[in-house]
């Protein structure tokens, strides 16, 4: 096994433990109060992480066992043994917790070289095909794009972690500055929002008005402080701003990135 294909892994594994630590703390937070809103906002952003790092172990594909366990978790059975919704939440983060045990053992059995079969996460078969950018409608901006998420996924592999954010941030601004550019001015004047060129406003200003015209849904709201601020972070630009970005942050603001694309290509 080469060093990049064990650093891989070694991250993966790194990240699939912490989901699990949180999954345990949700189902204590869920067992002593099932309906508090604390714990159920944790549990859906919980669930959320876990789906974006279940689709990239699993390549996107649906068929793949890992995203197969991860849709069966939210199901129950019925009597006669078919499957309806609606199973208890913290049944649900057991669930979860389990399939990602099931990666975790996986992932380690590869690095312990019981080799990579056509099934397991990462393997070569699974890895994920370019991710494409259809729905931009600017199609010369649609191959940097491609360029660009491949290599935020590649720093963030390399624990180039302020370079997996900043450019999470760069195509986060692209995609929705593209959307708003295409809905139009007199469009966006005529649901309050401001006027102006769309790329005079601030990085956050195009993300509020994008969701505030429903474009996309909140999925922004989890984005970390110091992604809003890229701009200001990124040295080049005359920023002065010198906070080290953490895998946390460039992480969360790849899976934010991931959430907005899907909103703005509902039929991926």
């Amino acid at each position: 096994m080469d060093e990049s294909t064990r650093t891989q892994i070694e991250t993966y594994v790194t990240h699939l433990n912490a989901l699990i630590r949180r999954g345990r703390e949700i189902k204590s937070k869920l067992a002593t109060d099932p309906n508090s809103p604390t714990a159920i906002t944790l549990t859906r952003s919980w669930q959320e992480d876990c789906g974006v790092t279940i689709n990239q172990l699993s390549g996107g594909s649906k068929a793949h066992w890992l995203a197969r366990s991860f849709s069966a978790a939210f199901l129950m059975r019925s009597a006669d043994g078919s499957a309806v919704t609606g199973a208890p939440p913290t049944e649900i983060v057991s669930r979860l917790i389990d399939v990602l045990q099931q990666a975790i053992a996986t992932l380690s059995g590869m690095e312990d070289g019981a080799g990579v079969s056509e099934n397991s996460p990462t393997s070569a078969s699974s890895q994920p095909a370019p991710r494409k950018f259809e729905f931009v409608h600017n199609t010369d901006l649609r191959p940097v794009l491609e360029q660009a998420y491949a290599h935020s996924r590649q720093a963030l592999e390399q624990r180039d972690y302020d370079s997996a954010l900043r450019t999470s941030c760069g195509i986060l601004e692209a995609i929705v500055t593209d959307a708003l550019e295409h809905k139009g001015s007199s469009a966006l004047a005529a649901e309050g929002a401001p006027t102006g060129k769309i790329a005079d406003w601030p990085f956050a200003k195009r993300l509020a008005v994008a969701e505030q015209i429903g474009l996309i849904r909140g999925g922004c709201a989890r984005l970390p402080a110091i992604a809003r601020a890229y701009r200001d972070h990124d040295a080049g630009n005359g920023g002065n701003n010198t906070q080290e970005v953490s895998e946390a942050d460039a992480r969360r603001t790849g899976q934010v990135l991931n959430v907005i694309m899907r909103d703005l290509d509902p039929g991926r």
